[in-house]
């Protein structure tokens, strides 16, 4: 009788490409036993665009950037919701499933944005501005949802501002993204001073050195960099749509100004495109792996819980992003 294979063997041609074969043997008893435990639990994997490959693409159900999680949360039939991202996405999993058990495999993955404003200050925002309406960034904890009146992701964000019908808004609590779409709408957008700590670090400077090393390369940043810099850029936009542009797009030589494992994931379905990778890790993104997602699975931690009262009023903001 011949041996079944493991649950995961199939799955190394997939990163082959980024994985040497030593690592693989490293991640192969990890994938075995999440694939075998999603089987026993009915549980699912949303993983965001900045997992590493080995979870991106061997033990993730539903991947994407935080707009794309947030719908296909809603839909996804199972009785536990694994988080492979950042807490507050894990948070906004549990909003729009309240029945369900949502895990996050660490409480430490956080968002430097995320830390960057509390509700109390945006109560105190609502006191400067007496009737401006706040516009949170899906980038921040359900408290600060709780305290505005919609929410949106970098995808969205320019819809969003111009769907409230009015000449100013709220935007927080990144500063880049909202001077970024302020240079897209006529909406006066008063901003918080809050930054992602993979993003501002990116420079003109690097553009300008990378186009010098590498000829004809065609440069794509995320909304959350300065504005300076994806001026320079040929191309900006949320992780999906960078994702969307290189599909259509076909660019022979490409980078990515975003987190790391972005490149990794995309390059590996697209061969044929050449990228260049100025390397910016998050440290929360890399917090999660496949050992505390089995982990996760295996002992049911750590669980998302949000007071009945905030839920409410958090879940109404995202929900008002997701009619639009």
């Amino acid at each position: 009788m011949t041996a079944a294979l493991p649950l995961g063997a199939s799955l190394y041609d997939r990163v082959r490409r980024v994985i040497p074969p030593a690592e693989w043997l490293t991640f192969a008893d990890d994938i075995d036993a999440i694939l075998e435990l999603k089987r026993k639990r009915n549980a699912v994997i949303l993983a965001h665009n900045y997992q590493t490959p080995e979870i991106f693409h061997c033990v993730a159900d539903i991947v994407g950037d935080s707009l794309a999680l947030a719908r296909k949360a809603m839909s996804a039939e199972a009785n536990v919701i694994v988080l492979a991202g950042v807490h507050f996405m894990a948070e906004t999993a549990k909003l729009l499933n309240p029945q369900k058990t949502v895990l996050i495999p660490d409480l430490r993955a956080g968002c430097s944005l995320a830390d960057s404003i509390t509700a109390a200050d945006v109560r105190l925002l609502r006191q400067g501005y007496p009737g401006v309406p706040v516009v949170a960034y899906v980038n921040t904890s359900v408290e600060v949802k709780a305290e505005s009146d919609i929410c949106c992701t970098s995808g969205n964000a320019k819809a969003v501002v111009e769907s409230l019908g009015v000449p100013r808004v709220i935007m927080l609590p990144d500063e880049y993204l909202a001077q970024n779409i302020a240079a897209q709408t006529e909406v006066e957008i008063i901003a918080w001073k809050g930054h992602c700590e993979v993003h501002e670090r990116f420079t003109p400077a690097d553009i300008r050195e990378l186009r010098e090393n590498h000829p004809g390369v065609t440069v794509l940043a995320h909304p959350e960099c300065p504005p300076e810099v994806v001026a320079e850029a040929d191309f900006s936009g949320s992780t999906a749509a960078m994702s969307d542009y290189v599909e259509r797009q076909k660019p022979p030589r490409v980078v990515l100004m975003t987190e790391c494992s972005m490149s990794d994931n995309v390059a590996l379905q697209h061969p044929e495109v050449e990228f260049i990778r100025p390397c910016n890790l998050c440290p929360h993104m890399k917090r999660i792996t496949l050992a505390n997602i089995r982990a996760a699975l295996e002992q049911n931690h750590y669980a998302v819980t949000i007071e009945p009262g905030i839920a409410g009023r958090a879940r109404l903001a995202v929900e008002r992003m997701l009619a639009i």
